[in-house]
Formats: C-alpha cells, sequence, structure tokens
C-alpha cells in the first residue's frame, strides 16, 4: 500500500500532479492517496521530502551474475503434431537478437514424435534444438512444460527467453517466470538489443493501445517476453545450415502433474484461422447490419480471401470472435487487407498494420484508416463492393 506520512509531507502538490491516475489529491495540506492508485511508484520518486513509500515492495536487488547469463532462447510450439508458426516467426526476430549480443540462438522444442522439426528449427535459424520428445508430452500439461523448461534454464543460463503469445503461451510462460523469479512482459510488439549494455528493449500496447510502453529488466536474468504471433517475420528456409539437435531426457517427477488431460478438444469455430489468409476482407461497424457480412463473404470468396472483422461487430454479435482482428482480438499480416466501413482505431490497427498491402473503404474521407491505407476509397460500400465484385469476376470470366 501507499504510506504518506503527514508529518513529513509539506502539501506541496508535486506528487499530485506526477500521479498519471489522477489517484493522489492534496487535501488540506496534505496529500491523500485513492482507490484508483495503481503503486506505480511515481510519487515516491518526486517526492522531495520522502514523504511518500510503498509498503511491502519488493527491494530492488540486483542478480550478482548478470555476466554468466548467455543467450537467445526461443520456445517453439509444437501442437497437433506439427510446429506452430509463430515458433519460424520468434527465430527470425531471435537470429536478429543473438547476432546483436554475439550469442547462439537455441530453440526449446516439447512435444511428442516431433519428427523433423529440430531440422526445420535450425534451417529458419536456430545453432541448437533442446528436444524433448517424451508420450507425456503428447497433450499440453501447464505444470509438466513449467517444470522441464524452468529446470534447462535453471542449468543453462539463458540471458533472453521468447515465446508465442498463443494460448499456450500465455498459459504457461508466466509459471516460468516465476519458478525463476524472473520478469516477463506480455504481448510485444517489437524487441531490440539496447546498445551500450545489452538489455532487452520489450515493447508493448499500453492503455488500451494508446501508446507503445518500452519496458526493460536491468538487474535480472534471464529478460522473458511473449510476442504476438504475426507481429515477426520468420527466416527464409535455409537447407544448408547447420546446427546441434540436444535430446533431453527429463526426469521422472518432471513428468507428473497433478492435473491428468483427458481429452484435448477444440471449437469448431475455432479452426477459422484468419491468421494464414494471405488476403483478408474485413468488416467494422460501417456495415451497419450483420447481413452487411454477406457482401464482405462475396468479396472475400472473389478475392480467395477470409472474413475478418473489427472488435465492434464482434461484439454486437454480428460474427463469431475467431474472425476479429485488434489488440483484444488476433495479429494478421496478410499480402492484402481489405478494411470494409472500418474507422481505423489504434486499437484495430494495432492489429493488421503489418500488412503488406492496405485497402480501405469509408464513406468518411477523415476515417483514421486512410493514414495507414495505401489505397482509400471514399464511399458507400454497399455500392462500391458489388462493383469490385463485378470487375474481378469479370476478370475470371464468371
Amino acid at each position: 500500500m501507499l504510506r504518506i506520512d503527514d508529518k513529513l509531507c509539506i502539501g506541496c502538490g508535486i506528487c499530485e500532479d506526477a500521479c498519471p491516475f489522477g489517484a493522489i489529491e492534496v487535501v488540506d495540506g496534505i496529500a491523500v492517496a485513492g482507490d484508483t492508485c495503481t503503486l506505480c511508484g511515481a510519487c515516491v520518486e518526486v517526492c522531495e521530502v520522502e514523504a511518500l513509500a510503498i509498503e511491502g515492495a519488493a527491494e530492488n536487488t540486483i542478480q550478482q551474475d548478470l555476466d554468466s547469463w548467455k543467450g537467445v532462447w526461443v520456445f517453439c510450439e509444437f501442437t497437433g503434431g506439427k510446429l506452430a508458426p509463430v515458433a519460424t516467426e520468434l527465430l527470425g526476430i531471435g537470429r536478429t537478437l543473438a547476432d546483436d549480443r554475439k550469442v547462439p540462438l537455441t530453440a526449446i522444442l516439447l512435444g511428442h514424435m516431433t519428427g523433423d522439426s529440430g531440422d526445420l528449427l535450425i534451417g529458419h535459424g536456430a545453432d541448437r534444438v533442446f528436444r524433448v520428445d517424451n508420450p507425456a508430452l503428447e497433450l499440453f500439461s501447464d505444470e509438466i512444460y513449467e517444470k522441464i523448461l524452468s529446470e534447462l534454464i535453471v542449468e543453462h543460463k539463458p540471458e533472453v527467453v521468447l515465446a508465442g503469445a498463443t494460448a499456450i503461451g500465455r498459459s504457461f510462460i508466466p509459471g516460468v517466470a516465476t519458478r525463476v523469479n524472473a520478469g516477463l512482459t506480455a504481448d510485444c510488439t517489437r524487441l531490440q538489443i539496447r546498445e551500450e549494455d545489452g538489455v532487452l528493449l520489450q515493447t508493448r500496447p499500453a492503455f488500451g493501445g494508446n501508446i507503445m510502453a518500452t519496458i526493460i529488466c536491468p538487474n535480472t536474468r534471464p529478460q522473458m517476453a511473449t510476442v504476438r504471433p504475426k507481429v515477426m517475420r520468420a527466416l527464409e528456409f535455409d537447407g544448408s545450415r547447420r546446427g546441434e539437435i540436444i535430446d533431453i531426457v527429463p526426469a521422472p517427477h518432471h513428468l507428473t502433474s497433478r492435473i491428468e488431460v483427458l481429452e484435448s478438444a477444440s471449437d469448431k469455430q475455432a479452426k477459422v484461422n484468419i491468421q494464414e489468409s494471405d488476403i483478408l476482407v474485413s468488416g467494422g461497424r460501417g456495415l451497419e447490419n450483420e447481413a452487411g457480412f454477406e457482401l464482405i463473404g462475396r468479396l472475400a470468396e472473389a478475392l480467395g480471401g477470409k472474413v475478418s472483422a473489427s472488435r465492434a461487430v464482434v461484439d454486437a454479435g454480428w460474427i463469431p470472435y475467431p474472425h476479429q482482428v485488434g489488440q483484444t482480438g488476433k495479429t494478421v499480416a496478410p499480402k492484402l487487407y481489405v478494411a470494409c466501413g472500418i474507422s481505423g482505431a489504434i486499437q484495430h490497427v494495432a492489429g493488421m498494420q503489418s500488412s503488406e498491402t492496405i485497402v480501405a473503404i469509408n464513406r468518411d474521407p477523415d476515417a483514421p484508416i486512410f493514414n495507414i491505407a495505401d489505397f482509400g476509397i471514399v464511399g458507400d460500400l454497399y455500392e462500391i463492393i458489388p462493383k469490385l465484385i463485378d470487375k474481378l469476376e469479370e476478370k475470371r470470366g464468371i
């Protein structure tokens, strides 16, 4: 909790001005903290008379062996009998970070019947692969994955550990960070090495996507981050690359869990993977009603793509969540993204701004979506889209 010493406080108001949440107010010459205080410590740092303190806060200790932690690791998700695409995407940025630090890049592969996945990881940039292939890993288990990866981290001491911000990554990586007493930055969109001291700069959206925050963990290792799929670019596969595959035999107690996984099942809607499509046609509130998605679907079919959507129409129940693009949906990077009736709120843009070509259709000429679009069409989408479909079908001879 935030403690305010009324004997030391002089009511200067500096802490009130410094609080980013408006949680402090000077009342009758004394600072008072409200319920919106998040214990961020901004007020403590600016108080010249040291009247404020956060009780129960952990000391800012510095590990004494920072230099002994070396190497960049990427947890490479293996699910459904194959590598998840985010695995090779993370190896792309991992290769950059490892080269900047002049250290090896290691891929961590956990699963059962992983086949030639180790060779694929080396071809996509890994210098070595720690492979744990065991029947106990056929179905994902938080506790087992946590124990195995934590043990490897403690033994080999990597300075950076990356994982995908997928359902699996988000489920067990926080537990790993807790076990190894490390900081963890979630949903990063940019990773970079700071030249002067080698610290990992971890950038992610904050405050609903309205700002980009860069987070560092300068005093402890490893530095851990999860990255949303489709944010980073995978390297082209190079079959001539050579690396080392090291098979790890985990201790028997690492393969046991207090939870028994009986079955792994997925919703049919979850199979709608818009992240794998090269062409997306996305609908927003400008459609005016859910019937508008019939037109969006026709355009997507004519282009050979898939249908996606903004959060507003998903919340309205016009289309299921697996189609949602944006900060609270999926991050996509297709070759073509057609935004129909989407205003371009920053939360949506965060999920599709990496698209190669963006086409925006909106009746509002001042819509923010036009600021990032490569091509913009101002007008009624119900007039424009049918004409586009006719032209596409005419070209295809339909």
